[in-house]
């Protein structure tokens, strides 16, 4: 069976623009300003694509991607900077599962309460 994704946004530094999927147009102002704050100084530093996308669970998942002859893009930083991103905004990312959980999936936010 064929996992199905949810794009939440993404940024490119081929075409030097960013994405944020219209579904998640609801989300405050300064949450879209982080996301493309983040995912556009990503892109800056290591090069290619970031992409960051929802599974059919509502796990984040953030994702790159480089043109095929593409010389300049760093994939071993990018991995690192993937992970260095994974523990520096946890919080953030939580939240964003969260948001997508009960607003996208329909779960109920009291489930989500006090995990910790």
């Amino acid at each position: 069976m064929e996992e199905k994704y949810q794009v939440l946004c993404a940024a490119s530094a081929y075409d030097r623009k960013f994405y944020l999927d219209e579904a998640f147009n609801g989300l405050p102002g300064r949450i879209k300003d982080e996301l493309k704050i983040m995912t556009v100084l990503f892109t800056e530093d290591v090069g290619g694509i970031l992409i960051m996308e929802f599974d059919e669970n509502g796990t984040l998942l953030l994702r790159t991607e480089a043109d095929e002859g593409d010389l300049l893009y760093d994939e071993i930083g990018a991995a690192l900077k993937v992970r260095s991103l994974q523990r520096e905004k946890e919080d953030f990312f939580e939240a964003l599962e969260m948001y997508y959980r009960v607003f996208v999936l329909g779960e109920k936010a009291e489930d989500y309460g006090s995990e910790k």
